[in-house]
């Protein structure tokens, strides 16, 4: 499973010119998911996510998490993550999981994510066309990938 954190002081996604969901001060989550993805990989994934110390504390350093901050999400499947580019120019998605699998992982992602930080989050649509809109804040943007946990 792989994601890539960007703090935003906003983020958006719109779906047929139609706002879907919207956050202030925050995190947009982009995930992408793999065949080889558990529910290990989830737990650990979100637990790390949400206590990522990447909000600036009372003395502006990077010091407090999602959850000390009380800060929002949006959650965004995303494919195109595990795009293999070592070929030609045509990017291959054969890593990517199909819907069977990659949607109920999404949806088990989103749950835990709730359960960690103990409030809702907002979501994309699997597998919808989406516009993306965010305000990076930093700009921070942090890639995790659970096939690499050293």
């Amino acid at each position: 499973m792989k994601t890539v954190i960007q703090r935003v002081s906003r983020a958006s996604v719109t779906v047929d010119n139609k706002v879907i969901s919207s956050i202030k001060n925050g995190l947009l989550i982009l995930v992408g998911i793999e065949d080889e993805d558990t529910d290990e990989d989830i737990l650990w994934l979100t637990k790390k996510i949400v206590n990522l110390r990447i909000f600036n504390d009372e003395n502006n350093v990077m010091n407090s998490s999602l959850l000390q901050t009380n800060g929002e999400a949006i959650i965004v499947s995303q494919f195109t993550l595990h795009a293999s580019t070592k070929k030609g120019n045509r990017p291959s998605y054969i890593k990517a999981s199909k819907p069977d699998f990659a949607i109920p992982m999404y949806e088990k992602f989103v749950k835990e994510f709730e359960n960690q930080l103990g409030k809702q989050v907002q979501t994309g649509i699997f597998g919808a066309d989406m516009k993306v809109d965010l305000l990076n804040d930093g700009p921070v943007t942090i890639v995790i990938d659970t096939k690499d946990k050293k």
